[in-house]
């Protein structure tokens, strides 16, 4: 015997539930989506980092003045490396030193707006594509709509011309009749 709920229902196992939970149709439609999502990611990410990222920063290297943005820092306590002599040099030790590194920060910030904006055109140009299919759509219902109605018109007009005809021919067809009988009886006219 199954096992009831407090409610009343039966009880269902957690396999049948996770089975059921599988087998519907929206599990894979968002299985396909977050494949799809992955590889347009790749897609974002090769364009900003491979095209747009290195123009913008060879654009602030030459506003700035430096090779890239990866050397802007702001040292708040410089440590230097030392030498083999035990003497610090000219040159900073980054992994002891306390910085911001402005340079990360502003590609960060570079990189957002260009994820931001491809992303926009994307579904700017997917929501203009549903748009003009959605007008073509109510196009061709409309049409179909014209014709059903021009159809009716047709049809219509059709029966009325046999309404008419036949209207148009019944007084006729009295009088023919009407004749035919008097010729049967001539005695009647006399």
């Amino acid at each position: 015997m199954a096992k009831k709920n407090k409610d009343g229902t039966e009880k269902k196992g957690f396999w049948q539930e996770f089975k059921e939970f599988i087998s519907r149709g929206n599990i894979l439609d968002m299985a396909v989506g977050v494949i799809i999502g992955g590889a347009f990611t790749a897609i974002v990410n090769a364009l900003c980092n491979n095209v747009l990222r290195p123009l913008i920063n060879g654009f602030l290297a030459l506003i700035l003045g430096a090779n890239s943005l990866s050397e802007l820092f702001t040292f708040i306590k410089p440590v230097y490396v030392t030498g083999a002599d035990g003497n610090p040099t000219t040159e900073i030790d980054l992994t002891n030193s306390i910085y911001i590194d402005w340079g990360a920060f502003i590609n960060a910030v570079i990189n957002f707006i260009l994820i931001a904006l491809v992303l926009f055109l994307i579904i700017k140009a997917v929501m203009k594509l549903s748009a003009i299919r959605q007008q073509a759509k109510e196009s061709l219902e409309a049409a179909a709509e014209k014709r059903k109605a021009e159809k009716e018109v047709a049809e219509g007009s059709a029966v009325a011309e046999k309404v008419i005809e036949s209207a148009e021919n019944a007084p006729k067809a009295e009088a023919v009749d009407a004749d035919k009988a008097a010729n049967d009886n001539p005695e009647k006219e006399k």
